[in-house]
C-alpha cells in the first residue's frame, strides 16, 4: 500500500475533516464574539468631551466642561440607546452661557445640544 492509498482510507479522512470543522468552528466563534462585543462597547467618555470642546474652542475659550462618565440609558420615539450627559461653560458677550449635549455611549454621536 503507497502513501496515496493510506491517505485515502476511511479513517484518515475522516480525521482531517475533524480537524477542518474544528478549526473552521474556532474561527467562527472568535469572529461572532469579536463582533458581538464591538456592539456593545462604549465610546470613552473622555474622548466626547474632548471633542465637544473642539467644536466649541472653534468658535470663542470655553469657562468649564463637564461630562458624566456613566452611560444612562435613553428613549426617544422608537429609538433606545445609552447616552452621556455633558455640559460647557462660555463667556458670550461678557456674559457665562452654560450649554448641555446628550451623546450616544456606543457612537459617540451628538444626540441633542441646547443652551441653558
Amino acid at each position: 500500500m503507497n502513501f496515496l492509498e493510506k491517505c485515502m482510507c476511511k479513517k484518515h479522512k475522516e480525521e482531517i475533516l475533524g480537524g477542518i470543522l474544528f478549526g473552521a468552528g474556532l474561527v467562527l466563534g472568535s469572529v461572532v464574539t469579536a463582533l458581538c462585543y464591538e456592539q456593545k462597547r462604549t465610546v470613552n467618555g473622555d474622548k466626547i468631551l474632548e471633542n465637544v470642546k473642539k467644536m466649541f474652542l472653534a468658535e470663542a475659550p470655553i469657562e468649564g466642561s463637564w461630562i458624566e462618565l456613566h452611560p444612562v440609558p435613553l428613549s426617544r420615539y422608537s429609538s433606545k440607546t445609552d447616552v452621556y450627559y455633558g455640559g460647557i461653560s462660555r463667556k458670550e458677550d461678557g456674559v457665562l452661557v452654560q450649554y448641555e449635549f446628550i451623546a450616544d455611549a456606543y457612537t459617540g454621536t451628538i444626540l441633542d445640544l441646547y443652551k441653558l
